[in-house]
């Protein structure tokens, strides 16, 4: 197992990588699927009261609050919020897309992004293209972590227009910080969503990747990504056939259930602010860098 673990890593994490890879994790992630969908009322109920007391959630600023009134799991953890639950920080602020974690952030040295202290993996291999990784040569990249108590939208950082989006298959491995101390290239193994957005201030990707358990990835102008979970190639590069503009602010997409967004962004897009750090929590609409 040492070629499939990082330098480093604690046993617990080794551990944790070993046991992911011997799991069926496309068939257990099909089976979270089915049943966070079940509208059985005292399943569905349950689930939802249990988890809610494990995880301290409260409903006080989702639009729906009484649990009776989702229509099944899902419906519970994918929950919209109420209007102005979520301030945006005022412009030049560039945003974080979601509620979550920080989990690194900096800039893209020779074309790699940070995984884990000492660890990298390639810009290229995580959007699939040879030319969008030349886009974003010299630019910057954040990875945000979506523990299972977060709000699981997924916004857009910048006003854009989508250029282009494709979806990877892969793995879904978890994508928690345990596994990445302890398993190489982990974004890049897990199936992923890649989006390409043109801005007046450059060019932006945001990489939505699965990950174990993850029942399905949305977006807002293809609808249901995933599942079902493939292997394979990498699926073609989709235009859109009319145009999708998207606000600042604006729903892109989301996760039914958690996982990680990584932010990329062109060179001289962004540049660093205040008060962001790596393991950071960090809310929709708070600043992750400065728009240029």
């Amino acid at each position: 197992m040492s070629d499939l673990t990082l330098a480093g890593a604690s046993l617990a994490a080794r551990c944790f990588v070993g046991l992911q890879l011997v799991l069926p994790t496309r068939a257990l992630s099909r089976l979270v699927h089915s049943l966070t969908r079940v509208r059985w009322t005292p399943f569905k109920n349950g689930l939802i009261h249990a988890f809610i007391r494990g995880f301290n959630i409260s409903l006080a600023e989702a639009e729906i609050e009484r649990v009776e009134d989702f229509e099944h799991f899902n419906a519970f953890f994918t929950r919209a919020l109420k209007p102005g639950e979520r301030a945006l920080a005022p412009a030049p602020a560039f945003i974080s897309p979601v509620d979550g974690r920080i989990s690194q952030h900096g800039p893209l040295n020779d074309g790699q992004l940070v995984q884990a202290k000492g660890h990298h993996y390639a810009v290229e291999a995580l959007l699939g293209n040879t030319d969008w990784a030349q886009t974003f040569k010299g630019g910057d990249f954040a990875t945000i972590y979506l523990a299972p108590y977060n709000y699981h939208r997924i916004h857009m950082p910048v006003a854009g227009q989508l250029r282009a989006w494709r979806y990877i298959p892969g793995r879904l491995f978890s994508v928690n910080g345990m596994t990445a101390s302890a398993m190489p290239d982990l974004f890049t193994r897990n199936e992923r969503l890649v989006a390409l957005f043109d801005t007046e201030h450059g060019a932006m990707a945001m990489v939505l990747v699965g990950a174990l358990f993850v029942g399905g990835i949305e977006t807002v102008w293809s609808g249901a990504v995933t599942p079902p979970h493939q292997r394979g190639a990498p699926g073609p590069i989709i235009t859109p056939p009319t145009p999708v503009h998207l606000a600042r602010g604006a729903e892109m997409g989301r996760f039914n259930m958690g996982s990680t967004v990584v932010v990329v962004t062109a060179a001289g897009m962004t540049r660093p602010t205040a008060g962001v750090s790596e393991d950071g929590r960090i809310r929709l609409g708070q600043p992750i860098s400065m728009l240029c």
